[in-house]
């Protein structure tokens, strides 16, 4: 089929590889000219392991393209896929111009049939905004084109992009049209033949799936990290509750991992996006509101963990390793690590900082306290000298770090483990004035 995905950003370009990779015909749009030509060229804008290969395969192949021609990609097209950002309001509501945008771009270009699929997320009722905008474009050029608008909500986890879209737990699909849902079968025939679990349900309905999934999630997380500051207190053992708590077939032992709070692109901004729905409407999200609350309490509770154990970080030099939001992403949007540099930076650390992929990112994000952090190549070179190593993101290059050389390189002897990576290391309290999350 003829497919053209707007927005070459995180969803928009894996979407666009993929759906190449299940044999289509792909043109990737982007008002970005210098984004387009990286991508012309082989260079991606973000990192995610594996779509590279599957980019320059398809590519290759003549199967995926890249412009900025909004006629020339928008004009044929069978279906189009909306895949633009819909970041956060002063008020965390989700502001909608740049679907909205999309939304006149194709209606001052459509030609003929075409299916409308917004794959970002977007709040309850933005599938009729978007139909509504289509035909306003297309009553001013006087023209008669029908059309159908899908909700088609992502699920892509990142660092796991590329295996979320070739194995997605489910897919779903929001039309009331009999037409619009057929075409949107062919398109996913490969997971429909593999018996990928689907979804069909009413345009909003499938609007409101994402964000209820993404608020659960979070509602979990602040959950664990709730009881792992009353386990450290108590003396009990955050990691073995939520192992038993996992066992029970209605909970699931997923995202019962204590840590630093959450962060990234999704669950921040669509936590907030939801509670203003719910002002909108008139109905209080009291639940997912405590879980923003209690991710916020959760950083800062760290922050003076740090503080209090060290007896202060005036003039301190605090290792940071990690900066991404998790591993396997340069993604620092909402990242922990921000608000724990800011907070010990306030407080009169110094800090060196390293991570695989978060560094570029995290260094226009905390302009403001470029003096104050170094950014360096490697953990070796971070922990040099350092009176504190603070583990913020798991990468996996971390769990291999040598303890002993550790020490060795560090001034000092704290060692803040915010991901439990050594805490089964029967070396690491000998070595270190070891601080593990969720217990003693």
């Amino acid at each position: 089929m003829k497919i053209t995905v707007i927005g070459t950003g995180y969803v928009g370009l894996v979407q666009g590889v993929i759906l190449s990779e299940f044999g289509h015909k792909v043109i990737c749009l982007d008002i970005d000219e210098k984004k387009i030509e990286n991508l012309k060229n082989g260079i991606l804008p973000i990192y995610e392991p594996g779509l590279k290969e599957i980019l320059d395969r398809n590519v290759l192949e003549g199967r995926l393209k890249f412009t900025t021609n909004k006629e020339y990609a928008l004009g044929d097209a069978e279906v189009i896929f909306i895949a633009v950002g819909t970041p956060p309001g002063d008020d965390g509501s989700a502001d909608l111009t740049y679907v909205l945008q999309c939304a006149k771009d194709i209606g001052q270009n459509i030609s003929k049939y075409a299916i409308v699929v917004n794959k970002s997320t977007v709040p309850v009722g933005t599938g009729d905004l978007v139909e509504e905008t289509i035909e306003n474009e297309l009553m001013g050029r006087k023209i008669n084109v029908e059309f159908d608008v899908v909700s088609n909500p992502e699920f892509l986890r990142e660092g796991k992009a590329v295996n979320d879209c070739l194995r997605p737990d489910r897919v779903v699909i929001g039309t009331e049209s009999k037409k619009a849902l057929g075409i949107m079968k062919k398109i996913y025939d490969v997971l429909y033949i593999n018996k990928t679990p689907f979804v069909f349900t009413n345009r909003r309905t499938s609007e409101m799936i994402k964000y209820a999934s993404n608020a659960f999630l979070a509602v979990k997380i602040s959950f664990i990290n709730e009881m792992a500051l009353l386990a450290e207190k108590v003396g009990a053992n955050t990691q073995e509750i939520a192992q038993a708590m996992g066992m029970d077939g209605r909970i699931s032992p997923k995202f019962l991992h204590c840590g630093p709070g959450y962060g990234g692109s999704c669950f921040p901004k669509d936590t907030r996006a939801i509670v203003e729905i719910g002002k909108e409407y008139d109905e209080d999200m009291s639940v997912v509101s405590a879980a923003i609350s209690a991710n916020e309490k959760q950083k800062k509770k760290i922050i003076d963990k740090i503080i209090k154990e060290m007896n202060g970080v005036e003039n301190k030099i605090i290792c940071i390793l990690g900066l991404s939001f998790k591993p396997d992403t340069d993604d620092v949007r909402d990242a922990p690590s921000l608000d724990i540099i800011k907070g010990l930076i306030e407080n009169g650390a110094k800090i060196k900082a390293y991570c695989p992929k978060g560094i570029e990112e995290t260094k226009w994000r905390l302009e403001k306290y470029k003096d104050k952090i170094q950014y360096c190549k490697d953990e070796d070179e971070a922990s040099e000298k350092s009176d504190a190593v603070v583990l913020v993101t798991e990468w996996n290059q971390f769990r291999g770090i040598n303890l002993e050389e550790l020490k060795e390189r560090m001034k000092g002897e704290f060692y803040f483990d915010l991901r439990n990576v050594h805490i089964k290391n029967c070396k690491v309290r000998s070595l270190f004035k070891y601080y593990p999350v969720g217990q003693r």
